[in-house]
This record gives C-alpha cells, sequence and structure tokens, in this order.
C-alpha cells in the first residue's frame, strides 16, 4: 500500500476515534446523576484564595475587587496576590491591596522579581506561606461571584478524599464578536458536557487552571504544583487522581470571565493549552497505563490527556487527500463510513446549548463559527504539539486581557495586543490548496469530498483574515510610536 495512503488511513480513522468520542461524552451525558445535595457549612475552614497575575494592569482591579468581595467570614479567609509582573501592574495591584488592607480584609501581595515556575512557580511559592486549609485559585479574567465559597465548601465536608472541586466558566464578553462567540460556546461544550460527563461517571477530570478549590493536603500529597509543562492545571489534575483522590464538577457554580477578544490572544491560549497537554501526556502515559482502572477509564483518560492530537491530523488529512483524490481505492471508499464521526462535536455543543440557555436555539447559529475557527486553529496547535512531542521547551506565555465587556470596549488601542504572525501565512496556504482541492474534486467528480475541503478553506481562511485584520490596529498603533524618518 503506498505510503500516503497508508498516513491518510491512519490520520482517518485516529481523528474518528476523536470524533466518536463526543457521541460518548453525549451519551455519558445524557446518562448521569448528579451529586446529592452538600449540607450547610457547620464551621469554616480557613480558606486562602490564590491571584496570580502577570501583566495585568487592564483587569487586576476587577479581580481584587470580586475576591474582596467573596462572601465569607474576614477571620476565615486570607487573598494572595501573587504578582510576577514587570509594568505597572505591580503598582496598581498594591495601591488596591492597601486600600482593602485598610477595610480589615486580610489580602497581601507577594510579588517576584523573576518567573521562576512562571505561574506553577508562583502558586507554589504562595502556598509555602499560605494559613488556608483549602485554597482557591483565580486568573486574572475572572469575576467570581460573592456566594462562590458558601457553594463550593460544604461538598468538602462529606467526603475526606476529595481533592477538588471544580466550578463552571462563564462568560463575560461572549457576545462582543463572532470569535467570542465561538469560544464561550466551545467553552461551555466543554464544562456543561465533557467536564460533567467525566466526572458523573468515575472517568479522569481535570482542574482547568482557575474558578476551582483544592484541598491542601491533596496538592501537597500529590507532589505539589510542577512546572515542567505549560499546563500545570492538567498535570496536578492527574497526579492527584492517579494518587486516589476524588473530585467533583458542579455545573451550576458559575465563575464568569473574560475571552480573548483578539484571534492572535486566542492562539495564544491554544497553543499553551495543547502543547501543555501532549508534555502531560507525555509525562504521564506510563502512570496512566498502569493504573488500578479499568480499561475503559484509561482509554478516557489517554483520549483525554492527547485530544489535541486532532488538529495535527485535520492537517495530515488535508495535505494528503488532494493527492489521493484520482484513486478509487476500496479503501478510500470504506472511509465514507466513518463520516458517522463528524456528527459527534456538533451534538455535543447543540445539547451544552440546550442544558445551559432557554434561548439555546439562538445560540445555536454560532456553531458555524466555532466549527471555522476549529479548524482554522489546526496549523497553530501543530506547531505547539510538534514542539511538545520533540522536547522543546518554551516559556508560559499568559493570554492577554483587555478589560473587553461591552461592544464599546476596545482591545486594538491596549498595549498588551500582539502583532502579526508570519504562521497566518500557512494558515492562508493552507486555505487556498483546500480550495485548489475543490476545484480537482468537482473536475473528478468526487463530490463526496467537497463539503469537508470547503470547511478547510474557509476554516483557515477565517482564521489566516482574520489574523491579518486584527495584526492591523497593532501595526498602525507601533507607527504612532515609531514614525517613519521619511518626509
Amino acid at each position: 500500500m503506498p505510503i500516503l495512503l497508508t498516513v491518510y488511513l491512519v490520520a482517518a480513522v485516529w481523528l474518528a476515534i476523536y470524533g466518536l468520542n463526543s457521541l460518548v461524552m453525549v451519551a455519558l451525558h445524557l446518562r448521569q446523576r448528579g451529586p446529592a445535595p452538600a449540607p450547610p457549612l457547620t464551621t469554616y475552614p480557613f480558606v486562602t484564595v490564590q491571584l496570580p497575575i502577570f501583566n495585568e494592569l487592564y483587569v487586576v482591579e476587577r479581580l481584587i475587587d470580586a475576591v474582596a468581595a467573596l462572601d465569607y467570614p474576614r477571620e476565615r479567609l486570607e487573598i494572595q496576590v501573587l504578582d510576577d509582573s514587570t509594568d505597572e501592574t505591580t503598582a496598581i495591584a498594591r495601591a488596591r491591596v492597601a486600600a482593602y488592607q485598610a477595610r480589615g480584609v486580610n489580602i497581601y501581595l507577594i510579588h517576584r522579581r523573576h518567573r521562576a515556575g512562571f505561574k506553577a512557580g508562583a502558586l507554589r511559592d504562595g502556598l509555602a506561606i499560605a494559613r488556608g486549609e483549602f485554597i482557591a485559585v483565580f486568573d486574572a479574567d475572572f469575576q467570581p461571584h460573592p456566594d462562590f465559597l458558601r457553594l463550593i465548601l460544604p461538598h468538602f465536608q462529606t467526603d475526606p478524599r476529595l481533592g477538588l472541586v471544580q466550578a463552571r466558566w462563564g462568560h463575560l464578553n461572549a457576545s462582543y464578536s463572532s470569535l467570542t462567540r465561538a469560544q464561550s460556546l466551545g467553552i461551555d461544550g466543554h464544562f456543561a458536557i465533557e467536564q460533567t460527563a467525566r466526572n458523573r461517571n468515575g472517568l479522569w477530570m481535570n482542574f482547568n487552571g482557575s474558578a476551582g478549590v483544592w484541598r491542601r493536603t491533596c496538592i501537597e500529597s500529590a507532589g505539589n504544583w510542577q512546572a515542567d509543562t505549560l499546563a500545570e492545571d492538567l498535570d496536578l489534575s492527574y497526579r492527584a487522581q492517579l494518587a486516589g483522590w476524588r473530585f467533583l464538577f458542579l455545573p451550576d457554580v458559575v465563575a464568569p470571565a473574560e475571552v480573548p477578544p483578539q484571534i492572535h490572544a486566542f492562539k495564544a491560549q491554544q497553543f499553551r493549552w495543547a502543547k501543555g497537554s501532549i508534555q502531560c501526556a507525555r509525562k504521564l502515559w506510563r502512570d496512566l497505563l498502569t493504573a488500578p482502572r479499568s480499561p475503559f477509564v484509561k482509554l478516557q483518560g489517554f483520549i483525554h490527556l492527547t485530544n489535541y492530537l486532532a488538529h495535527p491530523l485535520l492537517v495530515i488529512l488535508l495535505l494528503a487527500a488532494v493527492p489521493l483524490m484520482d484513486q478509487r481505492h476500496a479503501l478510500l471508499t470504506a472511509l465514507a463510513y466513518l463520516s458517522i464521526a463528524t456528527v459527534g462535536p456538533p451534538a455535543l455543543y447543540t445539547l451544552a446549548l440546550r442544558s445551559l440557555y432557554p434561548d439555546w436555539r439562538r445560540r445555536l447559529l454560532h456553531l458555524p463559527w466555532l466549527m471555522l475557527l476549529g479548524t482554522g486553529i489546526a496549523l497553530s496547535n501543530s506547531l505547539a504539539i510538534y514542539e511538545a512531542l520533540a522536547g522543546h521547551s518554551s516559556p508560559f506565555k499568559r493570554t492577554p486581557k483587555f478589560h473587553v465587556e461591552t461592544a464599546a470596549d476596545r482591545w486594538s488601542d491596549k498595549s498588551y495586543a500582539l502583532p502579526f504572525s508570519p504562521l497566518a501565512l500557512g494558515e492562508l496556504a493552507l486555505a487556498v490548496y483546500a480550495l485548489g482541492g475543490i476545484i480537482l474534486a468537482l473536475a473528478w467528480g468526487n463530490l463526496f469530498i467537497v463539503p469537508y475541503l470547503l470547511l478547510y478553506a474557509l476554516g483557515f481562511g477565517y482564521v489566516g483574515v482574520l489574523t491579518v485584520l486584527h495584526s492591523l490596529p497593532v501595526l498602525n498603533l507601533q507607527r504612532s510610536f515609531f514614525p517613519s524618518s521619511g518626509s
């Protein structure tokens, strides 16, 4: 069998596994049972809230204000602002902390002049001096509701082996643009269906890096925060569960957050998540295989850790499909049956919207944008996965936040806006390649493949063009600071 055909077949079957697993998640979600109601708090354990920040001048005040307003006894609460910033964020945060200290809030700022271990290092250093029996973590773009701790902590009373309670992420700016609508829909699918299905059916799940509360002894006994991957949250989650700790996901407890309004920021976030998840898979696969759990649980753990492999598989399929279109191999015909796998992700997101929102039909109109975004991001995430598999290290690049909540807010004139990336040229080239494939498919009468190539063309075109458009304001801003020397 020719090498190209073999590569295509392997990639198609592998990708179909991830698509079919979306249907597995849907089925598991439909048969789930929610957790038993937790009894009211009888005592108030000491809680430390950790706020890891790095250069967050636009949102740090919003974050501190929200956490300082948590409805929890002040004498049983401390707030750590773990600041690694190198800009004016530190001065802003320090002033806000001082203002709340004057009001009797137990809050203090820890400023590191280095970024050793990045977010994981900041959390670990803060934990070393924290007083809390329970540790809540919020990223800079979050705005938790005042009753967050009162809704979470009762669940720890009934299970001494409960190591983590994770809340669902909400959205502060979902309606800002087609990009934020697509991201919000993707987040809803992950939390409402995937996290719920995993947790309610005894599968491994993950801490999402924010809006969760840990039992301190769980963190410490599982090896503490470690910085050898870019997904310190996923890494600690699996180490803790492999050590016998149980997790709980509460979909009805929501912590709103800001999703990236610039495509560059979304790419940076996805790059970190994709690379970090594969780094975790490389680090933990042996422990996963030898864990005393059923084969189904282990399989789901493997799929969970490697789910981002779907992106390089998408790129491989596109590159291989065009040269193979003139062939009439029986195996290629048989692959048509795998098209059922494409039903999985839309079914998952539809169910997520239906379970969360009364106006879910209207929100479902945004699903095409998510499909384009999920396809168009494949090249960037493929590069991230290559780096992870090749063992290339890279710094933790945090996702820029701009305090964008309404249509009147702007990100393009703010200092964290990211510049043009040449990777957009590769995305546009893949869009042109897919368009060429469509022309050939129509000429050769291979109509079955046209819808898939059209998705590639539109997806890579959408992400590539949006990257160019979102680069222009940054370029103009740079020119205003560095005018040319010409006449």
